[in-house]
């Protein structure tokens, strides 16, 4: 499997609640990095249980994974019902056909206003656009 081929099957497996699917992607030792909130998952199991534990009522819909080499980059779309629509990028290594580590950079759509200084300089993204893709 092309490394593009596991990050598509992670979120695929995830999307289908297939845990055990997930852990099948994932080394025993993998190391995931979530900076936003500070957070360091290590090892399969634990990965596994974090996601299996999320509160449910999400989805996801990928919007792009880029591959070269061992490396990895894929931006996904989370809308989750009460609670608003998520955007994650993450950085995958993966090695022999499993993700060895991650860094993945979770936020809320609008979770960081824009400052009044730029206004003169952009303009305002439509909701859930993904435009410059």
């Amino acid at each position: 499997m092309e490394n593009s081929e596991v990050i598509e099957a992670l979120w695929d497996r995830m999307q289908a609640r297939d845990w055990d699917g997930v852990g099948a992607l994932v080394a025993e030792d993998a190391v995931i990095e979530w900076p936003v909130s500070g957070e360091r998952i290590v090892g399969r199991e634990n990965y596994v249980a974090v996601n299996r534990e999320y509160l449910e009522g999400w989805s996801i819909r990928v919007l792009r994974i880029v591959a070269d080499g061992d490396e990895a980059v894929s931006e996904v779309e989370v809308p989750h019902e009460g609670i608003g629509v998520f955007r994650a990028v993450s950085f995958w290594s993966v090695h022999d056909g499993r993700i060895v580590r991650g860094r993945e950079y979770w936020t809320s759509l609008g979770a960081d206003p824009r400052p009044e200084w730029r206004t003169p300089f952009v303009e305002p993204m439509e909701s859930g656009s993904t435009a410059g893709k």
